[in-house]
C-alpha cells in the first residue's frame, strides 16, 4: 500500500497558501544518490512570514532562500541543481557527506493555485490526485508547467500546452508511484516529476479510554485523520478528544457500517471482551491495511475460536493483515509508549518495511 509521508507537510502547505501574499515555492522534483528528503519535499517562502516545510536537513536552504529573492523579484521559475557527490566541492561538499544530487524548482505563489484547490477538494472524499511538474526544460517557457489530475474530468494545468502531461498524470494515479520522467518535446528533452498524492490515512480507534488519547495526539501529529468509537456513550466525547477529526458512539455491531477505504486502518481498544469481538467480527472482512487489538495474544486467540464457533473462520490474507497484540516490541509500557509502538507498526505494515535498525539496511533508506 502506497504512503504519503508527506501528507502533514501538505497540509500545512494548503493551509499557508490561503494567503494572497507572493511567496516562492520550492519543490525537490529528482533525487539521485542519497539525500535526507526525498522527491516531493516542499519549501514555501516569504519575505513576510516563517517559511513552511523543508528541502534538506538545513544545509541548503539558506541558499535557496537567497536563490528566491530573485525568483520573487523576476516572477521566473528557475531550476537549481545541488551535487554533493565530490569530495573536493568547498560549497556543499565538505561536511555534508550526503553524495547524492537534487534538483529543486522554484516558483512564485502569488494566490492559492489551482492545483492545490484541487487537491483539497479531492482529499475531502478522500481521492487522491497526480501532480506532474516540468523540472527541467529546453525552454524556459515550459519550466514550472503543472497538471493536476483527479481523473480525465476533474484536473487542471498551468503553463503553456506540452504534450503528454496528461497521460504521465493518468499513469502516475494508476501506478500508486512518484516517479521523475524524461520526455521529448519540439525543442529536446524536459523532465517532469510525476507525483503521487493519496489522502491522508484515516485511523479508527474503536475505544474511547484514557490510553487511547496518546495513540490519538501522537497519530494528529503525523497528519493523519482521525476516528474515535466506542460503544460508551459516556466515554465518547469530542471533548476527551479534541485531536480527533471525529468522535463517534456506536454499537460495536455496526463498526463495519461507517465509512471505509483503502486508506484506512483500524486498531480497538475497548479493553472489553464483548465489544472487541462483534467489533474483529465486522472488521475482519473489511479487508483494510492493518487491522490491531490490544491486549495479550491468548485473549486474541480466543477471541478467534469463538468466532470460529460462531462460524466465521477468517482467510489467511485476513489474518495476515490482522496485528494481535498490536505494536512494535519497544520494551514501553506507559500509554505513550504504547502508542509509539502502535504507530511504528502501522508505518511499518503500510510502508512495507520490516522495522529492523536502519545500520542493518543494505539498501538507500529513501529507496
Amino acid at each position: 500500500m502506497p504512503g504519503c509521508s508527506l501528507v502533514k507537510e501538505i497540509l500545512n502547505l494548503l493551509a499557508a497558501l490561503k494567503s494572497p501574499a507572493p511567496r516562492v515555492l520550492a519543490t525537490l522534483g529528482k533525487v539521485e544518490g542519497s539525500s535526507y528528503r526525498r522527491a516531493g519535499a516542499r519549501l514555501l517562502w516569504s519575505p513576510n512570514s516563517a517559511r513552511v516545510g523543508s528541502i534538506s536537513g538545513g544545509c541548503l536552504e539558506d541558499d535557496l532562500i537567497e536563490r528566491a529573492r530573485g525568483v520573487l523579484a523576476s516572477g521566473t521559475p528557475q531550476t537549481v541543481v545541488y551535487d554533493t557527490t565530490g569530495e573536493n566541492d568547498l560549497v556543499w561538499g565538505v561536511g555534508l557527506g550526503c553524495h547524492g544530487v537534487v534538483t529543486v524548482l522554484l516558483e512564485t505563489v502569488r494566490q492559492p493555485a489551482a492545483q492545490w484547490l484541487l487537491l483539497e477538494e479531492a482529499w475531502k472524499a478522500r481521492r487522491p490526485v497526480s501532480f506532474v511538474t516540468v523540472i527541467s526544460a529546453p525552454s524556459a517557457e515550459w519550466l514550472g508547467t503543472w497538471m493536476a489530475y483527479a481523473d480525465a474530468d476533474n484536473l487542471t494545468t498551468r503553463g503553456p500546452e506540452l504534450p503528454g502531461l496528461e497521460r504521465l498524470a493518468a499513469q502516475c494515479l494508476l501506478s500508486e508511484t512518484s516517479r521523475t520522467v524524461a520526455i521529448d518535446t519540439p525543442r529536446g528533452r524536459a523532465e517532469v516529476f510525476c507525483e503521487y498524492l493519496p489522502c491522508p490515512l484515516s485511523l479508527t480507534v474503536f475505544g474511547a479510554g484514557d490510553d487511547a488519547k496518546p495513540l490519538v495526539r501522537l497519530a494528529k501529529e503525523l497528519g493523519w485523520q482521525i476516528r474515535v468509537a466506542d460503544p460508551r456513550p459516556a466515554y465518547a466525547k469530542p471533548e476527551r478528544f479534541p485531536e480527533a477529526d471525529e468522535v463517534r458512539a456506536i454499537a460495536a455491531e455496526d463498526a463495519a457500517n461507517l465509512s471505509w477505504d483503502s486508506r484506512c486502518v483500524a486498531v480497538a481498544m475497548t479493553h472489553h471482551y464483548r465489544y472487541d469481538t462483534p467489533i474483529l467480527r465486522a472488521m475482519l472482512p473489511l479487508g483494510l491495511p492493518y487491522l490491531g487489538l490490544l491486549g495479550p495474544k491468548k485473549r486474541a486467540e480466543r477471541i478467534l475460536d469463538d468466532l470460529a464457533g460462531q462460524g466465521i473462520r477468517p482467510t489467511s490474507e485476513m489474518l495476515a493483515r490482522f496485528h494481535a497484540p498490536v505494536g512494535l516490541d519497544l520494551g514501553g509500557n506507559s500509554p505513550e509508549e504504547v502508542a509509539y509502538s502502535i504507530l511504528a507498526e502501522i508505518q511499518t505494515v503500510l510502508n512495507r518495511r520490516d522495522g529492523r535498525p536502519l545500520r542493518e539496511r543494505t539498501q538507500p533508506i529513501h529507496g
